[in-house]
């Protein structure tokens, strides 16, 4: 009897140690597998001839044409315009006061900010220019802003901010930071 015991007790102990064996093979986990389940991932999308309408409280505020958009869902949703962008910037009448040309942008949904790089070019109905190495436009604010050496050439002015500037979109009010150039001064000590 004790025989039969210890048969059915080796047989069991040998399906037991088949069985563990087979776990433990079949749980051995590939590093490529893991890493391919496991590593963050951007999505992206891409669009050719782009324009787009931007509007804030029910009117239109800007027009954007690009010829190239990519659009990049990570941690932060953000577009890219690569090859170009320009934007047309309206009153509350319809009418363009201003405009800008850019070679390089980035827009941070998030933010409502565009990020904007290569030869900047603003440029309003008065015929001012803004230009730029960099500029930020903060779509809620209806900014430009620099920390960069920025250009404002008018009629009367030539005025560099060698550390930067923020003006309202249309440029009617620009305040430079370390400003040089020749410019006529009001009696209240501003830039005509």
């Amino acid at each position: 009897m004790t025989n039969i015991f210890s048969k059915i007790i080796l047989t069991t102990s040998k399906a037991a140690l088949v069985w563990s064996c087979f776990f433990l093979l079949s749980c051995e986990n590939d590093p490529a597998i893991i890493k391919a389940w496991t590593e963050r991932r951007v999505l992206a999308e891409e669009a050719k001839n782009i324009e787009s309408y931007f509007s804030q409280g029910g009117e239109m505020r800007a027009k954007l044409i690009a010829p190239f958009m990519l659009r990049f869902q990570a941690d932060t949703i953000y577009t890219e315009f690569p090859k170009t962008l320009h934007v047309d910037f309206y009153d509350d009448s319809m009418q363009i006061e201003s405009w800008l040309s850019a070679r390089y942008g980035k827009y941070y949904e998030s933010m409502n900010k565009v990020y904007l790089r290569d030869s900047v070019v603003v440029i309003n109905r008065d015929g001012d220019t803004l230009s730029s190495s960099e500029l930020w436009w903060d779509q809620n604010m209806q900014k430009f802003y620099s920390d960069k050496p920025t250009r404002l050439d008018g009629k009367d002015k030539h005025i560099v901010g060698n550390q930067g500037m923020e003006a309202t979109q249309d440029l009617k009010t620009i305040i430079f930071n370390y400003p040089t150039g020749p410019f006529q001064m009001k009696e209240n000590n501003s830039p005509q």
